[in-house]
């Protein structure tokens, strides 16, 4: 394919998995269960975290994230008290354990209380074309108060050259309007045109495939090479080419 067939086949296959139906298998349906902004993002946030493996999994696990924090979690994490963690208990995904979790509460409401919010804490504040140091600096952010050393793994750091898939998925949510209903686009401080797609085995072996990719290693290098190409694409949405990448991938066994 020449790049204007390329960018056609894309677009066809963005509008074909870009649809509400998609929620029904994917964590995003997590966040969808909320309707009050920060619950959103907070959900988002936490899901996001957990979000490898297998899906069912990460689904089922981060529903009993929700219910551990009462459905409410920007309520639980605003007001809740350090006896309150001591029923955080028996949680685990993978890696990432109840200490891992109960860490994770204690530091955002740090940063609701003292930061103004994850939409703040992640805002890109140096004129960047991308979340690069602003990913960054939300770690340092993240762990400025007193943490456990082995939870520091769970928030990734671009600088480290880590594609941070899970936080640009996540950040894909907040600040994608895509009109249909499946991103949420509730970040109006955040411009879409900076997203990168997330770049995980799937949509790495894709963007190979399709030949718009050619560094083999999943990391932050080849989220910017592939960036140069999403966003000649579309230079205000780049971020909806995750889509394609991931329908093909999962879906299609491209």
């Amino acid at each position: 394919m020449n790049q204007i067939e390329l960018e056609e086949f894309l677009e066809e296959k963005v509008s074909l998995y870009n649809q509400p139906k998609f929620i029904e298998s994917d964590p995003i349906q997590i966040p969808h269960q909320f309707s009050l902004k920060e619950d959103i993002e907070i959900a988002g946030f936490l899901t996001a975290t957990i979000a490898w493996g297998n899906r069912k999994m990460i689904i089922k696990n981060a529903s009993k994230m929700m219910e551990l924090l009462g459905n409410s979690p920007y309520d639980f994490i605003l007001n809740h008290k350090k006896n309150h963690l001591d029923s955080i208990e028996n949680f685990v995904h993978r890696t990432f354990n109840v200490i891992d979790f109960q860490y994770f509460i204690t530091s955002l409401q740090n940063i609701y209380k003292n930061h103004n919010g994850i939409e703040s804490a992640l805002s890109i504040k140096d004129n960047t074309s991308n979340y690069k140091t602003s990913i960054a600096s939300f770690k340092k952010l993240f762990f400025e108060i007193p943490h456990p050393e082995r939870t520091t793994k769970h928030v990734s750091d671009p600088l480290k050259n880590s594609a941070s898939k899970r936080i640009i998925m996540f950040l894909r949510w907040m600040v994608r309007n895509d009109t249909v209903g499946v991103d949420f686009g509730i970040w109006k401080t955040h411009n879409p045109s900076n997203l990168s797609c997330p770049l995980d085995v799937h949509s790495g072996n894709i963007a190979r495939k399709l030949k718009i990719l050619s560094r083999k290693q999943n990391d932050w290098k080849a989220v910017e090479e592939l960036d140069l190409i999403l966003r000649d694409f579309d230079k205000n949405d780049p971020s909806k080419y995750d889509f394609a990448l991931f329908g093909l991938g999962v879906f299609e066994k491209f």
